[in-house]
């Protein structure tokens, strides 16, 4: 195991990290795999709620708690029923389900449930504060596809910090269709739950958040990742094939995923659904509030380790490389151009086989673009300027307008089928998420989505420069009042401005 001086010396590696270049996950990046993953890989329990009058109840305690992340050094995190992140929550579509959210985190907060398709009074954002001591108990029908969710604190201006601290959890629904899919199901034995995060230390073990104004603009990094929040995991594969629900649950950073020996492996499921069949790939990219679903074969001569591998630098991220951007400043635009070693995955000398994956999956709602009624611009603008950086406005924000929690930006028709035309004019890279709807992407760039981007999605990363057109329904529910929001999922952008507001009315 490490040393309590070795993880002091991590520490102090730590706060230096970002500002010298080094790589993220220093403990988790080593070539010598059998060695340096040496804590087991932590699976969230399940929480499967009780039903109550026709209502699947579920009990969520957000609270205050002391984490061991490193040997010897406990850290004060939050988390929901448990010292950091949350429970697994199993929904099923066409279920009423209810969930109490207790707030003993001695501050007010929120709770959003990420992706779900639900009424504006339930959606948990910055409009849905619960005070310190209180509970909050949305009720709606789950209408969703089979996949997987998340929820997370949205208190604006303490988004970013909250999450920071371990305010997150894993949602899974499952529908009629999946129930027929011979997929790995079984939970935490050939189907496991993955947040990857990245977090970094103070010298007396604290969490360390913003520090300047770079973390804001650029997004908080840290320098050591962890998976579950357990730093340099490990998992002992059964079967031989396993099914990995993966969250880029981090507050900035973008991740290329693959494994180290370039294995291939199958997609089969987006953000918001299943796709239709199965997609054979290397990489799957996830900016920061995006998900997939793949399946990989574990058998091998040695163990397999999960890796996100430099990215590939398309668009405006390229054109910086070839204007000769050193690579701390590549680190800090690009969310980074590390290779970090997430998780090592070790097998059995004898694994359970597993059924072949079904030609076919899901059967993906149709929504043609000649059926949309309207569509709206949003151009996310990072400006910078002298007043900017001195408390002027706000230099992230969408259409030129910083986030206003009085003001209504767009009001859609219930019913109405729209196109989104979302547009980067930064030199970031930006995932923008969408509130309340799932939608199909339309075109990148003018072009066709790559495969891996063809199922449902809540949440669609935006390169610098690059224009993604997006369809969906708005349909079910309608709130003169109350509104959803839209941003950046970048949760310091968000945080800073970068977020606006629309509501559907009837």
């Amino acid at each position: 195991m490490i040393s309590r001086r070795s993880a002091i010396k991590a520490l102090l590696f730590g706060s230096t990290a970002l500002a010298t270049g080094a790589t993220i996950g220093f403990l988790a990046n080593s070539s010598k795999a059998d060695t340096s993953f040496v804590n087991r890989l932590k699976i969230p329990p399940q929480l499967k709620g009780k039903m109550q009058n026709g209502v699947r109840v579920y009990d969520l305690r957000l609270q205050k708690g002391a984490t061991e992340f490193l040997p010897g050094i406990k850290t004060a995190t939050l988390g929901i029923n448990g010292g950091f992140l949350g429970p697994t929550l199993r929904l099923r579509n066409g279920e009423k389900i209810r969930l109490n959210v207790t707030n003993t985190i001695g501050e007010p907060t929120t709770l959003h449930w990420h992706g779900l398709h639900l009424p504006a009074r339930a959606d948990g954002g910055p409009h849905q504060v619960i005070a310190e001591g209180a509970t909050w108990s949305p009720e709606f029908e789950v209408k969703q596809m089979a996949a997987t969710f998340w929820y997370h604190s949205h208190m604006f201006h303490k988004t970013g910090e909250q999450v920071w601290k371990g305010l997150a959890g894993f949602m899974l629904v499952e529908d009629e269709t999946s129930d027929t899919l011979e997929l790995p199901r079984q939970y935490g034995v050939d189907d496991i739950p993955l947040v990857l995060q990245d977090r970094s230390f103070n010298r007396d073990g604290s969490l360390q958040y913003i520090s300047s104004m770079r973390d804001i603009m650029m997004g908080m990094k840290g320098d050591i990742a962890m998976v579950n929040g357990a730093v340099t995991p490990f998992f002992d594969a059964a079967t031989q094939k396993l099914r990995l629900r993966i969250l880029n649950g981090s507050n900035s950073r973008f991740f290329n995923l693959g494994f180290d020996d370039e294995r291939a492996f199958h997609q089969i499921a987006t953000d918001g659904s299943l796709l239709a069949k199965p997609f054979e790939t290397t990489r799957v990219s996830l900016g920061p509030g995006e998900r997939a679903e793949i399946v990989v074969d574990t058998s091998g001569a040695r163990p397999l380790v999960l890796r996100s591998f430099p990215p590939e630098a398309p668009g405006g991220m390229m054109n910086m490389m070839r204007r000769g951007m050193g690579r701390g400043m590549m680190n800090m635009m690009g969310g980074g151009i590390e290779q970090i070693d997430f998780l090592q995955i070790r097998h059995a000398a004898s694994l359970k086989p597993g059924p072949a994956l079904p030609a076919r999956l899901a059967t993906l709602p149709r929504m043609e673009a000649s059926s949309a009624v309207k569509t709206r611009r949003f151009v996310m603008e990072m400006r910078m300027g002298p007043a900017m950086m001195m408390g002027g406005a706000s230099p992230l924000t969408i259409n030129g307008k910083a986030m206003d929690m009085n003001r209504i930006d767009e009001v859609v028709k219930l019913g109405d089928t729209e196109i989104w035309q979302i547009e980067n004019t930064s030199p970031l890279p930006h995932p923008f998420h969408i509130h309340d709807i799932q939608f199909l992407i339309l075109d990148r760039n003018g072009q066709p989505p790559a495969p891996g981007e063809q199922g449902m999605k809540d949440t669609v990363t935006l390169q610098g420069g690059e224009v993604v057109r997006v369809i969906a329904r708005f349909e079910d529910y309608a709130d003169p009042e109350r509104p959803y929001m839209y941003h950046c999922h970048i949760l310091e952008h968000e945080d800073a401005g970068m977020m606006g507001q629309f509501i559907v009315k009837a």
